[in-house]
């Protein structure tokens, strides 16, 4: 009889312990007096961290100054990687994402993601010298093993990549930030990237183009990436994003930082 009390007091600990992770994330959040966001900081104009001021720039870094102001916490942002990001925040290395996270079904199967914002604004494209702009007009144009094709590891853009991309030259860059760069020396050809991160480069750099930019390859919108189960704290995040959406102040933010 003993044992038996012991066990089920034991699993009533467990089941005990297993609730609170789920729905007193909040109240974690609360006590802690930060909220830890993961962020790549290499993706503008969502997330880019200045090298020369060491801060957080984009419509993302804006977003998390509005939620953690929201919660009455401050920031603790946690650096993060387009390869890791899906297993840092399975581990728990933060409590949500923001860096420009495209709203899919494989993330979707994995974790939870907001309700999405940037919504028509997002779409696969391509960024090239603009000497070169009038050969790339379809994805066969691009596929071909003279056109070497830049990509960055572990997002969605190196998928789209290699799913579409089958005989083209694909090498991976892991800075994200430097491939433009690495285009307009003429190190490759073509960088597969998004629309709005696109028109922050040729407005950077006059060697640069985008001519498919008005009809990207694909759509989509972003999403704040939470653990899958915590219900709660997703649930306030898409709160904070209506909130902000019938104030006008999420419209206001995405003129300012992704329209064209």
């Amino acid at each position: 009889m003993i044992r038996k009390i012991l066990a089920l007091s034991a699993a009533l600990v467990i089941a005990l312990i297993s609730l609170r992770a789920e729905a007193g994330h909040l109240e974690e959040i609360a006590e802690r007096g930060t909220i830890r966001i993961g962020t790549t900081g290499d993706y503008r104009p969502m997330s880019y961290l200045n090298p020369t001021t060491g801060k957080y720039e984009g419509i993302d870094a804006e977003l998390s100054k509005l939620i953690a102001a929201s919660l009455n916490v401050s920031i603790e942002y946690v650096p993060t990687t387009w390869p890791t990001l899906t297993a840092d925040m399975m581990s728990g290395k933060f409590d949500i994402a923001l860096c420009g996270i495209s709203r899919n079904y494989d993330r979707a199967r994995k974790m939870a993601m907001s309700d999405g914002y940037g919504v028509g604004m997002f779409g696969k494209t391509i960024l090239c010298r603009k000497a070169d702009a009038k050969k790339f007009k379809t994805l066969d144009d691009i596929d071909k093993p003279n056109v070497r094709v830049m990509i960055n590891p572990g997002g969605t853009n190196e998928k789209f990549a290699r799913a579409n991309l089958t005989h083209a030259k694909l090498i991976v860059n892991a800075d994200n930030a430097g491939i433009p760069e690495q285009i307009s020396k003429g190190a490759a050809d073509i960088m597969i990237t998004e629309t709005v991160e696109a028109l922050q480069y040729i407005r950077a750099d006059k060697n640069l183009a985008a001519p498919l930019i008005k009809t990207p390859f694909t759509r989509h919108s972003c999403g704040i990436l939470m653990a899958k189960g915590d219900q709660e704290l997703l649930n306030y995040i898409n709160f904070v994003l209506a909130e902000l959406r019938m104030d006008g102040t999420l419209a206001s933010l995405e003129h300012r930082y992704l329209e064209p």
